[in-house]
């Protein structure tokens, strides 16, 4: 079984073209409660499956050769999986409530490789 690094994307742009910037304030706090349990859910279905189960993220600092400084991303939200293989473990997020219920853009997934040299 390989493992996948999960990352949960989304945009301004993302958020508007969902039209959830239309919703009002009570319509919003209802689409998040189902989304919500739409999540959990997914969760609790895919449990087997689920390596760490991450979490939100929030804001970004980077560090490089000119020092540390405030970024900005469109991540919003980890996890790693085990799947049998790339395509099963993209199957796996076809529909997630992250872009069918909330606004979010998408669902990225990378394999996660072992460490050159290493004996993983």
């Amino acid at each position: 079984m390989k493992h996948f690094f999960v990352v949960f994307t989304g945009s301004r742009e993302a958020s508007e073209r969902s039209g959830w910037n239309a919703l009002t304030e009570q319509e919003q706090q209802v689409r998040t409660q189902e989304g919500i349990q739409a999540w959990h859910s997914w969760m609790q279905n895919n449990a087997a499956r689920i390596v760490v189960p991450g979490g939100p993220v929030g804001m970004t600092k980077r560090v490089s050769a000119a020092g540390i400084e405030d970024d900005r991303n469109n991540l919003c939200g980890y996890l790693v999986i085990a799947a049998e293989s790339h395509e099963a473990a993209a199957r796996l997020f076809e529909g997630h409530p992250h872009f069918s219920v909330f606004p979010g853009e998408a669902v990225e997934i990378m394999e996660c490789l072992p460490i050159p040299g290493s004996e993983a």
